[in-house]
């Protein structure tokens, strides 16, 4: 017997992926303008519980994946109790990153401790979803179909994350204070006076997103059956790893990881281009509305970004098939820069700025895609030099989580300390020459030299598509051995 997925249940499966988008596209986006505007954060704080959250997200990866695979089976599966019990405390948390507390000692504490417990929550939420892939069908090619219904709402939950923070946020925007040359009386005044209208907005867009958060939950727990893995794999023919082989320490594990040569320099790439693209969108609307002038028009620009992003996808899908992987990054990275060096480089012109964000979007989008499609690469390679280790997947992709994330920590609080050290002004109308050439260099220069970087490194990456292809073949012939050994043990079975 054969378990297939219904056309419902791979987008019940997909649905369930779209509050991690949503919540890290707004997080992403605009929790660095919210604390520096509206909660009046100095940009040193702000720097601190940007990096603590970033790091602390970075942590909880491997640790959740390796608690998950500890946990023992229920009624309602392995992963499943994971995503109905840290669902309601995210949403919580999620909604009190956004409020503005009536005090002011200790606020950075606030800040820090719902940071940290939200992406604690979400880590909860996302890495069992993620390893759900592989406890809803017995066939892979039903994986795979429901991988890609995944992949599409994901993208779809990153622009629905950018509208709906962007939009409501901008329906609300504060007046802008006087500048350094401006009356120093009435910026004193006015100094610590958040219009109630834009933390209302923050709280109502935060609200919106939580109550998208329970209904993906929901739609995810009640349109989704977990399938037992021992069940999987005698319905595919194989013995349930479980059953043959004893689980490698966790720290064991690492060292098989962290040691197979391609990973390591894979990671590495990523970790670079990552760093270039995650200060492109740390700082992207704080650029916009502070350097740029559009105060007005920074959340039309981040959608455009996102629109232009997700129409991209199927076109680097079909350009990494035909031309291969390694290609593709390349081509990717590179066409983003022209675009980051005109964007600080031309005179400020929003009409301008639309198109170029719009080109610049196509980059992105193979920022989003490439590193997902990279990586089973990886791990084939690993398989066919490690044929007798088995059970290291989730440590694969906890792992690159772990650098990437830990990365964007870092990116997000040096770029905020700087504006520090730059004397940004919270809502001015406008910005020391120092805060201006700080942020054209986190949106330009410094995107660029570490993407320059990550494609030095690639070059050195082993696995092309001539490799790719001996790895799919010796895999296949591996699987095919294994299910005649199979085959045979159970005849032999019968006949004694």
């Amino acid at each position: 017997q054969r378990l297939k997925l219904s056309v419902c249940n791979k987008i019940c499966y997909a649905i369930g992926g779209a509050p991690y988008q949503i919540t890290g596209c707004a997080l992403g986006f605009f929790l660095q303008l919210y604390l520096l505007d509206v909660a009046q954060l100095d940009p040193f704080y702000a720097s601190i519980i940007l990096f603590v959250g970033r790091a602390w997200d970075a942590v909880t990866d491997p640790t959740v994946g390796f608690l998950v695979s500890r946990s023992p089976w229920t009624r309602i599966g392995r992963m499943l109790p994971w995503i109905l019990i840290s669902t309601p405390l995210a949403v919580l948390s999620y909604f009190l990153i956004w409020y503005v507390p009536p005090f002011e000692t200790g606020k950075v504490i606030w800040y820090i401790f719902f940071y940290c417990l939200f992406q604690s929550l979400q880590t909860c939420f996302h890495v069992p979803y993620s390893a759900l892939t592989m406890f809803l069908s017995s066939e892979q090619a039903e994986r795979d179909s429901a991988t890609a219904y995944r992949m599409t709402v994901e993208v779809l939950g990153t622009v629905l994350g950018t509208a709906i923070q962007g939009q409501i946020v901008g329906m609300a925007n504060a007046p802008c204070l006087p500048g350094p040359g401006e009356i120093v009386q009435k910026r004193s005044n006015a100094k610590h006076f958040v219009a109630p209208s834009q933390k209302a907005a923050y709280m109502i867009a935060s609200g919106v997103i939580c109550l998208i958060y329970i209904l993906c939950a929901g739609v995810l727990f009640c349109g989704v059956k977990e399938q037992k893995g021992e069940t999987l794999y005698l319905l595919n023919g194989f013995k349930s790893t479980t059953d043959t082989q004893t689980p490698h320490a966790f720290f064991q594990g690492i060292r098989l990881v962290m040691g197979h040569g391609p990973y390591a320099k894979l990671v590495v790439v990523f970790l670079f281009t990552s760093l270039g693209f995650m200060l492109l969108e740390g700082n992207f609307a704080l650029f916009c509305s502070s350097t740029l002038g559009f105060r007005n028009d920074f959340q039309n620009i981040l959608l455009v970004i996102m629109l232009s992003a997700t129409l991209a996808i199927p076109f680097w899908q079909w350009f990494l098939t035909r031309f291969g992987k390694k290609t593709a990054v390349y081509v990717g990275s590179c066409s983003v820069v022209p675009f980051l060096i005109m964007v600080v480089c031309i005179k400020s012109n929003l009409y301008v700025t639309y198109v170029v964000s719009f080109v610049a979007g196509i980059g992105v989008a193979s920022a989003f895609l490439l590193p997902w499609s990279m990586l089973p690469d990886v791990l084939d390679d690993f398989k066919v030099q490690n044929p007798e280790s088995t059970g290291h997947e989730a440590l694969f992709y906890s792992f690159y989580v772990f650098f990437t994330k830990f990365a964007s920590g870092v990116s997000l609080g040096v770029s905020t300390l700087s504006l520090d050290f730059a004397g940004y002004i919270s809502r001015g109308c406008s910005q020391p020459k120092e805060v201006d050439l700080t942020l054209k260099l986190l949106v330009s220069a410094a995107p660029i030299a570490f993407m320059l970087i990550g494609l030095a490194i690639l070059y050195s990456y082993p696995i092309d598509e001539k490799r790719r292809q001996y790895n799919n073949k010796m895999l296949q012939e591996m699987r095919d051995s294994e299910a005649d050994s199979e085959s045979e043990t159970t005849e032999i079975s019968n006949m004694i």
